[in-house]
């Protein structure tokens, strides 16, 4: 049980992470599209640029210097990113239409690179919500995995007394070996489950362990832990 609740506390605080992300990425689109709203375009001209090294130019970007006017105030600004192969072709001199917020009228935009970022991030509704829809499936298959590995054997499971077909394994984590049980004289072979660190219960040779009849060729071992919390020691 324990597990179970360690399983899905790690589920719900992924979904909890992925949820502040959307929170973030929720305010960042808003802004984004208050931007696009507000945005006119303004004529500049460029002053100088500068571009990553040839291998990188493609699809990489580059920094324009610019000087433009707007609302009657002439403004000169740098690190204006566009793409490096349009910054590739604008000389000093050269005109660029740029995207400015009246808001902030000291940061512009180069109009292309910035309406070419709007279309992606148009898609972010999307992928947030597909990224969310993930999360909560891979919670629930978690949460149910646990559950029947670690609950159903006990609420459903038939108790054997399992004979390992070797040593058993020494691991720090859940580990499985095969072994055998005996009902009505027929044999029946599984794959056992151990918890790791934990003994367990034992008759000789033999483990305690409990068989989930929608399993069959899997068992669940019980350890000396579990079995005093169910209190089947004493």
């Amino acid at each position: 049980m324990g597990r179970l609740i360690r399983g899905a506390l790690l589920g719900l605080l992924a979904v909890a992470v992925l949820g502040a992300g959307a929170g973030w990425a929720g305010r960042y689109f808003v802004e984004e599209q208050g931007f696009a709203s507000r945005a006119e375009e303004v004529e500049g001209v460029v002053v100088a640029s500068r571009l990553p090294p040839e291998d990188e130019r493609d699809g990489g970007e580059g920094r324009l210097e610019v000087l433009y006017t707007f609302s009657e105030m002439e403004h000169s600004v740098s690190n204006v990113r566009t793409f490096a192969e349009y910054a590739e072709g604008l000389g000093r001199g050269a005109r660029v239409m740029l995207l400015v917020d009246p808001a902030s009228p000291g940061r512009p935009r180069e109009a292309r690179f910035a309406r070419s970022q709007a279309l992606r991030v148009g898609l972010m509704p999307w992928g947030i919500g597909l990224g969310v829809l993930v999360a909560l499936g891979g919670f629930a298959w978690e949460v149910r995995r646990l559950w029947r590995s670690e609950v159903e054997p006990l609420r459903l499971g038939a108790l054997v007394w399992l004979t390992p077909d070797g040593p058993l394994p020494e691991s720090r984590g859940e580990v499985a070996f095969p072994a055998h049980y005996f009902r009505q004289d027929v044999k029946h072979a599984v794959r056992a489950r151990v918890r790791p660190g934990r003994a367990p219960v034992r008759h000789g040779e033999k483990v305690l362990a409990a068989v989930v009849p929608s399993q069959p060729g899997w068992a669940r071992v019980i350890d000396q832990d579990l079995a005093s919390v169910l209190g089947w020691l004493r």
